[in-house]
């Protein structure tokens, strides 16, 4: 099982992304459905990371082709694909993400606008992963025929809204090890077409029960939940030290 670790995003702010981008993970993914990541904020955040070695995702507002095309011209390596119910959505994301003859995006890349150069269309055909979400009953009722969608990469699971959508919780999502149970839905028919299959996990632990279904391609945290993390750390610290320090003569003045 290929595995990779990222952090999930959902701030517009370059400076944070930037510290982020360098920390370690092996991507970042912005969220342009649940966060604050518009189309001016996709120009100015793909000249940003343009700067970094770390791909960067975007998970689009939903099965849109001028936006999967926005996203991919600011420089996405990928993009994430929402609101997914059918194959036939599956098939709309995948042509958006390729130019001809194999999709249908349209011409218009970004980094020229700040004076870096524009992708060969072969090469950025090839390098491209159009990952589809499958967090819907119709989704997963076509699972199969979604993975196999010619210019689909890979299966996203997004755990929240697939145990909403089938009205159970992520818990108990994640507890199903049972061989019809959706992640293994999931995992086998990626693995039949031989694609990667990922997923949102939010915290480690959700990531190691996520491994043990076999899907490597993780969301392991959030931009909120390092910050929060790294905010913890330091009053703990803090508290600890002070706890250690006797108080003197000049204390209270």
């Amino acid at each position: 099982m290929e595995t990779s670790r990222g952090i999930w995003t959902s701030t517009a702010d370059a400076d944070l992304l930037l510290r982020l981008a360098g920390s370690g993970f092996d991507w970042l993914a912005l969220d342009a459905q649940h966060g604050p990541v518009d189309r001016a904020a996709l120009h100015r955040l793909g000249r940003a990371l343009a700067a970094t070695h770390t791909a960067f995702l975007v998970r689009v507002p939903s099965v849109d082709p001028a936006w999967i095309g926005a996203a991919l011209d600011a420089g996405a390596s990928g993009v994430v694909v929402p609101s997914v119910t059918s194959a036939a959505d599956a098939e709309r994301a995948a042509l958006a993400s390729r130019y001809p003859p194999l999709g249908e995006r349209s011409w218009g890349p970004f980094p020229p606008l700040w004076g870096g150069a524009a992708p060969d269309p072969e090469v950025a055909n090839e390098l491209v992963r159009c990952w589809v979400m499958v967090e819907t009953p119709g989704a997963l009722d076509e699972v199969d025929a979604i993975a196999a969608t010619p210019g689909v990469d890979g299966l996203f699971v997004g755990p929240l809204d697939l145990a909403l959508s089938l009205g159970t919780s992520v818990e108990a999502l994640l507890d199903d090890d049972s061989p019809d149970g959706p992640l293994a839905r999931i995992v086998r028919a990626a693995e039949r077409q031989g694609i990667l299959v990922g997923a949102f996990a939010g915290r480690p632990d959700a990531a190691r029960r996520l491994r043990d279904h076999g899907i490597g391609f993780l969301a392991v945290t959030t931009d909120v939940a390092v910050v929060a993390a790294g905010v913890r750390a330091v009053l703990d610290a803090d508290a600890d030290a002070d706890s250690g320090t006797e108080a003197g003569p000049a204390d209270g003045a």
